[in-house]
């Protein structure tokens, strides 16, 4: 028998998880059915229970349930503790499991690009639960030094608080969007500005020399500004393959190479 994924969410029917899972499957001879589900806002925790009752192997959790599924585990990894969120869901003797593979995803989609991240400073645009999720996975690839901008100083600066002693090799730090300023080697937007179609305005002092949009599909006014100063950029299509491709190694102990779905 076939073993059972599936990926939660609402809304559900954008998720390329399937293909991307199915894809992996056929590369490594595992047999799986991976499909979509759609939640009610209400019905998240009733919906995860009723799909490992009927034997579901693994679920991943994608927008508004993320928190919610954290709350739910009974097991939590390092790193989805630190995020205070799980993607990624699994029965273990009768116990449910949750880890956060969203920032080994986009570390692993940097690292694919050949763009260095042993001991380089990283400054990242918004500190709401994307950010969260990806400061520890970058420390732990050598990352030095962080800056989180945020229109809202205070929490930024609570995030760093909340975070700085799960990485305390690393120098955190904080200031407002409208402060920006210095030299970074890599700066990734985590802002909602592409998915809401806002413009994020880079001044013209701030210089670096990689650019990361997590999101993904969508105009970008954020990579515009990037390509415009010729800097080398890329949307966060190869983030949602990295966090898709450690799922699937949770779950089936084997990973395939990210190089060959980017």
């Amino acid at each position: 028998m076939r073993k059972q994924f599936a990926v939660i969410g609402n809304p559900i029917e954008h998720s390329r998880s399937p293909e991307l899972h199915h894809a992996f499957a056929e590369k490594t001879g595992i047999e799986l059915e991976y499909a979509k589900r759609f939640a009610p806002l209400d019905g998240f925790e009733n919906s995860v229970r009723c799909f490992f009752a009927e034997n579901g192997a693994g679920m991943n959790v994608t927008v508004p349930f993320k928190e919610q599924a954290f709350a739910l585990c009974e097991h939590l990894s390092e790193r989805a503790k630190i995020a205070k969120a799980v993607n990624t869901l699994w029965m273990e003797n009768g116990q449910l499991h949750g880890d956060n593979t969203d920032g080994q995803g986009l570390v692993e989609a940097i690292q694919a690009l050949d763009w260095p991240l042993d001991d380089c400073t990283i400054l990242i645009l918004g500190a709401g639960g994307a950010t969260r999720g990806v400061i520890y996975p970058l420390v732990q690839a050598g990352v030095k030094k962080i800056v989180i901008a945020n229109r809202t100083l205070a929490r930024a600066e609570q995030l760093i608080a909340d975070l700085k002693d799960a990485v305390p090799e690393a120098e955190l730090s904080a200031c407002q969007l409208d402060d920006l300023k210095g030299q970074f080697d890599i700066i990734i937007n985590a802002t909602s500005a592409s998915l809401s179609g806002d413009a994020l305005v880079l001044p013209e002092n701030l210089k670096f020399n990689y650019a990361y949009e997590m999101a993904y599909g969508k105009p970008s006014s954020f990579l515009d500004q990037a390509e415009a100063r010729g800097v080398e950029h890329t949307e966060g299509f190869g983030m949602l393959v990295g966090q898709a491709l450690e799922a699937f190694r949770i779950w089936n102990g084997v990973k395939p190479n990210i190089k060959d779905y980017l």
